[in-house]
Order: C-alpha cells, then sequence, then structure tokens
C-alpha cells in the first residue's frame, strides 16, 4: 500500500469515530450560524498579491517525521501573516501530520484574518463542516483521493458552505477533474503515493491549465527564483511549508525570502 492509500484508509476509520462522538447533524447545527458571515477569499488575496506566497503551518510529515514538534499555532501563522504571507495553509490531520483543526481556531483567536486553507485529506461532507466551524478559508481536494463524482458533491458542497476549493492535481490524468470547476487550480510537485517531490511538474502542466485561472504550485519549492519562474508560468500562489517551519523562526525566514521576490 502506497503512502496516500495509508492515509486515505486511516482517515475513513478516523471520520466514522468522529461521528460517533459529534453526529453529523450536531455539527451542521454549529455550522449554521456561522453563514451568515463570509470568510476572506483565498483566490482574490492571491489575484490581488505581487508575491502570493502560502506559508504552512505543518509540524511533521510522514516522509521526514518531525520537522518543528514545539512549533505553535497560536505564534507562527499570525507571524506568517505579519511578515508577508498572501494565505496561510494549516494541516489538521493528526495522525501523520500532528495537525489539529484547533490549530485552524488558535491561529483565528490570535489574530490571524487572511484566507486559511483547511489541508486535509477531503473525503467527506463531515470534513467540510469541520473547515467551516474552525475558520477556515477554502478546502484541498486532492483528485488522487476522490472519485470524479466526489469531487464534485464536495465542491458544490463547500461552495454552499462559503468555502473555496483548491483542487489539487499531480499528474497528466488528474487534469480531467478540472470540470469541477474548482476555484484554484492547484499543482502538487510531491507524488502523494512516494512522497517524491520534483517542482518541474508545475512546470510541465502550467500550459495545461485555464489561462485565465487562479493556478498554485504546491511542494518542493525552496528559492525565489523558482517563485519567479513559475509565476512567469502563470501561477500566482506558491504553497511552502517545510522551507519556513525548520527555520528557528519561521515567520522571520518567510520575510528575507519575499525580500529577494
Amino acid at each position: 500500500m502506497d503512502i496516500l492509500s495509508e492515509i486515505v484508509a486511516h482517515k475513513r476509520e478516523e471520520i466514522e469515530e468522529r461521528k460517533r462522538f459529534v453526529p453529523f447533524s450536531h455539527m451542521a447545527d454549529l455550522v449554521e450560524p456561522l453563514l451568515e458571515k463570509s470568510v476572506p477569499s483565498m483566490k482574490k488575496a492571491l489575484l490581488d498579491s505581487p508575491t502570493g506566497i502560502i506559508a504552512e503551518f505543518k509540524r511533521r510529515s510522514p516522509s521526514k517525521g518531525w520537522i518543528n514538534k514545539d512549533s505553535k499555532a497560536s505564534i507562527v501563522p499570525l507571524d506568517y501573516q505579519h511578515h508577508g504571507a498572501t494565505a496561510l495553509s494549516i494541516l489538521t490531520d493528526s495522525h501523520f501530520f500532528g495537525g489539529y483543526d484547533e490549530f485552524v481556531q488558535e491561529a483565528r483567536a490570535a489574530g490571524v484574518t487572511i484566507p486559511v486553507l483547511y489541508k486535509n485529506f477531503v473525503i467527506d461532507d463531515y470534513q467540510l463542516l469541520q473547515a467551516r466551524y474552525c475558520g477556515a478559508s477554502a478546502v484541498l481536494l486532492i483528485a488522487a483521493c476522490l472519485s470524479k463524482a466526489d469531487c464534485r458533491r464536495l465542491a458544490a458542497n463547500a461552495h454552499r458552505l462559503g468555502l473555496e476549493v483548491l483542487l489539487e492535481m499531480h499528474g497528466d490524468t488528474d487534469l480531467e477533474y478540472m470540470e469541477v470547476e474548482p476555484d484554484i487550480y492547484g499543482i502538487n510537485n510531491r507524488n502523494l503515493g512516494s512522497f517524491v517531490t520534483d517542482v518541474n511538474n508545475s512546470f510541465r502542466l502550467a500550459s495545461k491549465l485555464p489561462k485565465d485561472g487562479c493556478k498554485v504550485s504546491e511542494s518542493g519549492i525552496s528559492q525565489p527564483e523558482t517563485v519567479k519562474a513559475l509565476r512567469q508560468e502563470g501561477f500566482r500562489g506558491f504553497l511552502m511549508g517545510e522551507r519556513f517551519m525548520r527555520e528557528k523562526e519561521p515567520g522571520k525566514a518567510l520575510a528575507d525570502f519575499i525580500s529577494l521576490l
């Protein structure tokens, strides 16, 4: 079993267990009053930004282990915002990435106002409620995890909740999912089966994405020159986590990176 299959199998068990503690209907009731207030648009923020950095709060990964175990969601995301992040990505998967939904809530409570991506392996409508409840702006839908029908349903339901959708694709076969018409088109440079990363994947697929779409390159970006080159290919967002999270002060590392763009 590759890593992605293992993650999705565990995610199904995790969701069912959570539903037993907080039923779907109760979760929906908790979210209902929140729908009167909109959340900041990630798509607009990226299209309006001269830099487009989506700084990720990521404490660990299945392939690298702990990256920054002691980092706090009440500190780092706000620090990212203060140092120029256009948007944030916050890992909320616990078992494999050491994340929690509460990290989004902690970031918002600390004063984060920029868009936040709920970074998880979303395979069930229940997770959309979780994302809206904790204060996210957008959810990640990964083509490799979903059938096209499920992806279309989840995207539609996310929009009903006022959430934007970042559709993540990795290879040519995933491009069929573009018919779902997400708000943001993401190219993951990391193969989620093997976790091998190659930023050339974004350059290879750039011309196959909608010309006027909001495009994001994810993973494996470490140099300002790479961001500049990707922007020339039409990308407006650049999701970066380990590049900053491995530093003692992630926010300052972000600021230093942006100063070179």
